[in-house]
C-alpha cells in the first residue's frame, strides 16, 4: 500500500511539473504574441494634429521630444523644375518639394501619418509616392497616384523605427527615380535618438543625360543609358558641387556628426566614405543594428545608412563614393569643412591635398559661372576666361604643375615662361585632349613623364585653363576659344601626343 501511494505521489508531481511547464510556455508565447502585436503600435494618436516640419537637404528637422503618439500631417508637393546639374548644365528634374533629394520627413514611432501628396498644376506628368517606412502594399503608391493639379491623401501608422527611402513609383519607375524623385523619412524610436551636435541629410543618385559629362546646355534624360546602367553623373544631393565651396557642410573640432546618407539609385550601389574620418558608428541599411570603427560602408540602391563620428582635426573632409571614378569624373564629391585649433599630436600634416578637393570643391566658382553665362550671351572677354581658368587650374592642374606653374624638377615640366608652350599654341590645345607622352625639352631641361588626357573637361574648360596659363607665369599671352578646342576634339585622335 505504501509503495502504491509513493507511485501516485511521483506521478502527481510529474504531472504538476509538466503542467507548469506547459502553462509557462503558453504564458510566454502569449506574451510574445502580445508584444509582436503591439510593436510600434502605442495606441491611437493623442492631442491635436501636428503638421510635420519638412526640411530641404542638407538640413534635418529638429529631434522629436514627444512622449506620446500623435497624428502627424505631411504636406508634400511634386514640382517638375529645370535646375543646374553641373556648372553650365541644366536638367529637368522631377522633385518632391522642389529639391533633390526631396524634403526630409521626421516622425515618431507609433505616429499616425496623414499624408497629402500634391502634384503642381504646371507639371506634365502624373506622380505618386512609395515610402519604404509604410507597412502596406506599394508603400502608399496605389493610394497616392496623382494627376497634375490634383491632390491625394492616405494614412499609415509608423510601426517600425528607422530611416527609410521614399520615391516615386509611377511607370516607368526607373525614369521617375532617375529624374530625382526620392528622399528620406526618419521614424524616431519613442525614446528619441542620442543627441549630436550636427545632423545632415545627404543622398546619392545616378543621372543619365544624352550629352556627355559637363556638356553645356539643357540635357534630356537618356533612357538607353539608364537601362544599360551607364550614368553620366553620380551626384550627392542632385548637383555637382551641391555640397562644396560655400555650400559645404560645416562643423567645429570636437563635435559629433550624424549623417543620414541615402542612395536613391536608380541603379548603382554606393561605397560611401569620408576621406580622413573613421565612422565611430554605422547603422547599416537603416536598421537597428550597428557596426563600429568603419572606413567605408555599402548603401544599396533604395537604402540608407546612418553614420556617426566625432571631428578631431580641422580641415576639409571629402565625402565620396569610393568607386572612385564616380567621385572625380562623375561628380560624387562633397565637403565637410571643420574649423578649430590644430592638434599636432593627432595629425601633423597640412590642409588636405588639392587632388582630393577637385575642381568643383574650391571656395568659389562664381568666375566659372560668369564665364559660361558670358559665352552664352556672346560677351565673353579675355579677363573672364583668365578668371575662370584660374579656378579650374587650381582644382585640375596645380597638383602636378604647382600653383605657380613651376612644375616639379625632373618630373613635371614647368608651365611658367615655357618655350615649349609658347612656341605652338595649336599643339597646346591638343595636349589636354589627348595627353602627352615621351621625352620633352622645356626651357633647356629634359622631362620624360606622362600626362593623361583630360577627357573629363569640356571645351569651355580647356579653353579657359589654357587662356589662363598663357596669360600667367610670365608667358607671352594669347587666347584660346572653345571653338578651337571643339575643332581639335572633332579629329577624334585618341592616342597621346608624342612630345618630339
Amino acid at each position: 500500500m505504501k509503495r502504491f501511494v509513493k507511485v501516485i505521489r511521483i506521478l502527481s508531481a510529474t504531472t504538476s511539473i509538466a503542467l507548469g511547464i506547459s502553462l509557462g510556455a503558453t504564458s510566454t508565447y502569449a506574451a510574445q504574441q502580445t508584444s509582436a502585436k503591439l510593436k510600434g503600435d502605442f495606441g491611437p494618436p493623442q492631442g491635436q494634429p501636428i503638421h510635420a516640419v519638412l526640411t530641404s537637404p542638407p538640413n534635418v528637422p529638429p529631434p522629436i521630444h514627444r512622449k506620446y503618439p500623435a497624428k502627424v500631417i505631411v504636406d508634400l508637393e511634386v514640382i517638375e523644375k529645370e535646375m543646374a546639374i553641373s556648372e553650365g548644365v541644366k536638367y529637368m528634374f522631377w522633385t518632391f518639394g522642389g529639391t533633390v533629394p526631396g524634403s526630409f520627413i521626421r516622425v515618431r514611432q507609433g505616429d499616425t501619418v496623414e499624408f497629402h501628396l500634391k502634384n503642381n498644376p504646371n507639371n506634365k506628368m502624373p506622380h505618386n509616392i512609395d515610402l519604404h517606412g509604410v507597412t502596406g502594399p506599394g508603400g502608399g503608391a496605389a493610394s497616392s497616384f496623382t494627376a497634375p493639379g490634383h491632390e491625394s491623401q492616405f494614412t499609415f501608422k509608423a510601426l517600425n523605427e528607422g530611416v527609410y527611402v521614399y520615391h516615386c513609383a509611377t511607370a516607368p519607375v526607373g525614369m521617375h527615380i532617375g529624374n530625382g524623385m526620392y528622399g528620406l523619412i526618419l521614424v524616431e524610436p519613442p525614446e528619441g535618438m542620442k543627441r549630436v551636435d550636427h545632423e545632415y541629410y545627404v543622398m546619392q543618385g545616378d543621372f543619365y543625360t544624352t550629352g556627355k559629362y559637363r556638356e553645356k546646355g539643357l540635357q534630356p534624360f537618356d533612357m538607353d543609358k539608364a537601362i544599360d546602367e551607364k550614368p553620366t553623373y553620380v551626384l550627392f544631393n542632385g548637383a555637382e558641387g551641391s555640397l562644396t565651396g560655400d555650400k559645404a557642410l560645416t562643423a567645429k573640432t570636437d563635435e559629433t556628426i550624424r549623417l543620414f546618407v541615402g542612395n536613391g539609385g536608380p541603379n548603382l550601389v554606393s561605397s560611401f566614405h569620408v576621406i580622413g574620418a573613421i565612422f565611430d558608428k554605422v547603422r547599416y541599411e537603416g536598421g537597428s543594428h550597428s557596426q563600429e570603427n568603419v572606413q567605408t560602408t555599402l548603401i544599396p540602391s533604395g537604402g540608407v545608412v546612418t553614420v556617426e563620428f566625432q571631428t578631431k582635426v580641422p580641415g576639409s573632409y571629402v565625402l565620396v563614393d569610393h568607386s572612385i571614378f564616380r567621385a572625380f569624373n562623375k561628380g560624387a564629391l562633397a565637403i565637410l569643412k571643420v574649423d578649430g585649433p590644430q592638434k599636432k599630436d593627432i595629425y601633423s600634416g597640412k590642409e588636405l591635398d588639392s587632388v582630393y578637393l577637385g575642381d568643383r570643391a574650391q571656395p568659389n566658382l562664381a568666375s566659372v559661372t560668369k564665364a559660361t553665362q558670358a559665352a552664352a550671351s556672346g560677351t565673353l572677354t579675355l579677363q573672364d576666361q583668365i578668371n575662370a581658368g584660374r579656378e579650374l587650374f587650381a582644382g585640375t592642374c596645380s597638383v602636378c604643375h604647382q600653383s605657380n606653374g613651376a612644375g616639379l624638377p625632373g618630373v613635371f615640366p614647368p608651365l611658367a615662361q615655357s618655350d615649349f608652350l609658347n612656341s605652338d599654341l595649336h599643339r597646346a590645345v591638343g595636349i589636354p585632349l589627348r595627353g602627352l607622352t615621351g621625352k620633352v625639352t622645356v626651357n633647356g631641361n629634359e622631362f620624360n613623364s606622362v600626362m593623361p588626357p583630360m577627357t573629363q573637361l569640356n571645351d569651355d574648360e580647356i579653353a579657359n585653363i589654357l587662356t589662363y596659363v598663357l596669360n600667367s607665369f610670365g608667358n607671352k599671352g594669347g587666347q584660346i576659344g572653345a571653338s578651337e578646342v571643339k575643332t581639335e576634339r572633332a579629329k577624334g585622335v585618341s592616342a597621346p601626343t608624342e612630345a618630339n
